[in-house]
């Protein structure tokens, strides 16, 4: 790969996966988009570790994801599993059966249209068959990438998005859509409900020769394959399919990172069958469990209160107004927060390994971190990081983002940290030269010693890992418009009525915590399942759970919750 880079290759298993990843590669793609200077120094995130280059048929050099996705009949609405990029009506047409031929056309669905919009600036299916794709000029890399400047984008409405194609914008690989058609997306019938469903799909041959048959596609072209990070939806079936799949990834590539986030969409978006709920807690558990036995990292993503099967409020944020119920909104928060606390293992100079970052946070056991963010950094115009840091003292700086309660009175045993998107000039204090210093941190001379030195006061004993970057979180279009007006155009909080502009980047501040809040979390997960009649839900056994798998579950929780005792950190 070009200049080095770590690749890293992506799994996304599951529909709620699929929202939080189109989110998330939207964000990627809006930073390439960004317009450099070709003199310039390459930005301080390498997209190599993330994309692929390569060349359609016809010669067009392509960039896209390095992913493998997982998905249900039926949830791709007008997206084709093939990819539009690399299609070729020449190739579509080359039958060798030369006699009569009776076409059955299944019936398309109408594409959404802010997806019509985006195809209309990014390029066209000319009359050969063959998809010519605009260029971009951002200097970086082939001149021919995903997607290309749109003047006015379309926002697409929250009623418009149906499944997680209707906005996701950057072109897929063909090798990047694997279909599980046994199950269906939409309908009461033949639904991937359970963990015991999900393990089996990767045991039948068909579908684990699929993925292994991509995964040799993708690991064998590159050159320092750092590891994978998997999306996996804990709620459903997909918490098994992700399980197997971790479980491949570990005998296969052993030595590799794998970093899992479990994804939850919360409990106001799943409605209140009592048995999705039920079918929920023991698809986290088992999802846990096994995701947490051959992931270097597990870490649960959820902008609920809790994990448990009584629903707690969602999280708040200051100056975010979000619907708890769309998928739309949840996953694009969830997919910031991503973007954010993965920057450690996607930086140009000096990148920290997935290897590396999970030895540093899962020591003594504790495979399973919370994650936390602050969105937007709530940095005003005329103020300074050592400022904004002095008004957060005593309170957690961030908001919790793995359904594990409020953080307060917890022990933290290690964390990595990143803050990024403030300009250079407010990283360290303001006040003019004999002003009488408000604290410690308006004494430091660099923006990543004020960093350090807050994490050290907050908690001394922590074993902390932090970064500071200039690059902010690109939240443009098809980003929805949650923000408050009181932001500016660069998400700081505005001392002055609002300009009426659209949020277009915005600073963040993002957290992975080893931390004791996840020992009630888990052990409450304990006392919940042990009170399950599962004579009741026997349709849950039936799919390739015994007796047995539950009780090895509980105990297994049991050993996990007390890695987690609260302690000295670095005594431990």
């Amino acid at each position: 790969m070009a200049g080095g880079a770590r690749e890293v290759l992506t799994l996304q298993l599951g529909h709620f996966a699929g929202f939080v990843g189109a989110h998330w590669w939207n964000q990627q793609d809006a930073a390439l988009r960004e317009p450099t200077d070709a003199h310039e120094q390459p930005g301080e995130l390498c997209p190599d570790v993330l994309f692929r280059t390569g060349q359609t048929l016809h010669g067009q050099e392509t960039y896209t994801p390095r992913l493998i996705l997982m998905d249900l009949k039926g949830s791709l609405s007008s997206l084709k599993q093939e990819s539009g990029l690399y299609r070729d009506k020449q190739l579509d047409a080359a039958i060798a059966w030369q006699g009569k031929l009776t076409t059955h056309k299944e019936e398309l669905y109408p594409k959404n249209p802010y997806l019509q919009d985006l195809l209309s600036v990014e390029g066209v299916l000319s009359s050969d068959g063959i998809w010519r794709v605009k260029s971009i000029p951002n200097g970086k890399g082939p001149t021919t990438l995903t997607t290309a400047m749109t003047p006015e984008p379309l926002i697409p409405t929250e009623g418009s998005i149906r499944v997680w194609s209707d906005f996701l914008r950057v072109h897929l690989h063909p090798r990047s859509i694997c279909m599980i058609q046994k199950y269906n997306h939409d309908g009461d019938a033949g639904r991937l409900e359970a963990f015991g469903q999900g393990e089996s799909v990767l045991k039948e041959p068909r579908y684990l020769e699929e993925l292994e048959d991509r995964l040799h596609f993708y690991v064998e072209e590159c050159d320092y394959l750092q590891g994978f990070q998997i999306l996996c939806d804990l709620h459903d079936g997909f918490s098994g399919v992700g399980a197997k799949a971790a479980e491949l990834l570990q005998d296969e590539y052993s030595g590799r990172g794998i970093i899992t986030w479990g994804l939850l969409p919360g409990l106001y978006s799943l409605g209140q069958d009592p048995q999705k709920n039920i079918y929920r807690l023991l698809n986290t558990a088992f999802g846990l469990v096994h995701l947490s036995a051959h992931s270097s990292l597990v870490c649960p993503l959820s902008l609920g209160g809790s994990l448990g099967l009584r629903p707690e409020p969602p999280v708040n944020f200051s100056h975010l107004r979000y619907d708890a119920t769309l998928p739309f909104h949840c996953s694009a928060i969830l997919a910031t927060a991503l973007d954010t606390v993965t920057v450690p293992y996607r930086l140009h100079s000096s990148p920290v390994s997935m290897v590396h970052l999970a030895n540093m946070l899962n020591f003594s056991g504790r495979k399973v971190v919370t994650a936390g963010a602050t969105i937007p950094f709530p940095l005003g115009p005329s103020q300074s990081l050592p400022d904004t840091l002095m008004q957060l003292r005593g309170a957690t700086p961030w908001t919790p983002l793995s359904a594990c309660g409020d953080p307060s009175g917890t022990c933290c045993f290690a964390q990595s940290v990143v803050l990024r998107g403030l300009d250079k000039a407010c990283h360290t204090s303001q006040l003019i030269p004999g002003t009488p210093l408000p604290s410690l941190l308006h004494a430091c001379t660099t923006g990543e010693e004020v960093l350090a030195q807050y994490l050290q006061q907050q908690q001394p004993s922590v074993r902390s890992s932090s970064h500071l970057l200039l690059t902010p979180c690109k939240v443009v279009p098809p980003y929805p418009s949650l923000f408050s007006s009181s932001l500016s155009q660069q998400g700081l909080v505005l001392d002055d009525p609002p300009t009426g502009a659209a949020v277009e980047s915005i600073p963040v501040l993002g957290a992975l915590c080893s931390s004791s809040s996840l020992n009630q979390t888990l052990g409450d997960l304990v006392k919940e399942l042990t009170k399950l009649d599962l004579r009741r839900w026997a349709s849950f056994m039936d799919a390739g759970v015994e007796q047995d798998d539950l009780e090895e579950l509980l105990q297994e929780l049991r050993n996990l919750a007390q890695c987690y005792q609260g302690g000295n950190s670095l005594m431990d």
